[in-house]
């Protein structure tokens, strides 16, 4: 009987892991355009494309559908959803509340454990400081996706980190997309040391208050770049 049990418990365990590799490579695919917005495809379609079965597939789409990056059509397929301007507004309403809450939530921690917050949000700025230096904004993009969800993740709330994981995903195509077209990279470099400043010195309503300010001159410059583009879905 215990042999039995614990060849199940293996059997539940790998194919776990099966469904949050499924997961973790549509995931990526979504968040890289390699599977692009508006694509349908059926689910042993996109198990091939992605050199696995179809069943981890069919689960990992029930999960990234509840992330808002799929929808799973019953006989039709999956389709990786677009996202129009007015979705990316009412995302940045939530990164807007959420990050200036994680700010000040980091701000009043203990002086140690906000000392090492402080130093890894300047780990990452300094990350962005030598991308913009060297001209890649290839890396320019993660250290600054880096910065804010070390941020979230230092304020020790699940319920935050999960719901900055799903709009983040959402989002992160139009940050892509328009990040050589942006003029304000500067602005946001002093934004992060305001912020890293703030949280250093234990001042929960300045962290608060350039955490939010920074998220809106973002959606400031990144809504109209996108109608300059023309771009209504994305």
């Amino acid at each position: 009987m215990e042999r039995a049990r614990a060849a199940r418990d293996e059997a539940g365990a790998r194919r776990t892991s099966l469904v949050d590799d499924a997961y973790a490579a549509m995931r990526e695919a979504i968040r890289s355009a390699s599977f692009a917005p508006g694509y349908q495809a059926s689910e042993q379609e996109i198990a091939t494309r992605l050199g696995m079965s179809r069943t981890p597939v069919h689960e990992a789409a029930i999960r990234l559908q509840e992330d808002g990056l799929v929808k799973v059509l019953p006989r039709r397929g999956i389709l990786i959803c677009a996202i129009a301007p007015d979705d990316l507004r009412e995302i940045y309403d939530v990164i807007i509340a959420v990050e200036g809450q994680a700010a000040e939530l980091v701000a009043g921690l203990p002086a140690a454990e906000r000392a090492h917050a402080a130093g890894e949000l300047a780990r990452q700025t300094s990350v962005m400081e030598a991308a913009q230096a060297g001209g890649d904004l290839t890396a320019w993009g993660p250290a600054d996706e880096g910065f804010h969800r070390t941020l979230v993740e230092q304020a020790g709330n699940g319920r935050m980190i999960r719901i900055m994981r799903t709009v983040n995903d959402q989002a992160h195509r139009a940050r892509m997309l328009t990040l050589k077209l942006r003029r304000e990279l500067d602005a946001s470099l002093a934004e992060h040391h305001g912020i890293v400043a703030a949280i250093r010195a234990g001042d929960g309503g300045e962290a608060r208050e350039r955490a939010r300010q920074h998220r809106v001159r973002a959606r400031n410059e990144l809504l109209p770049l996108l109608a300059e583009l023309g771009l209504k879905h994305l």
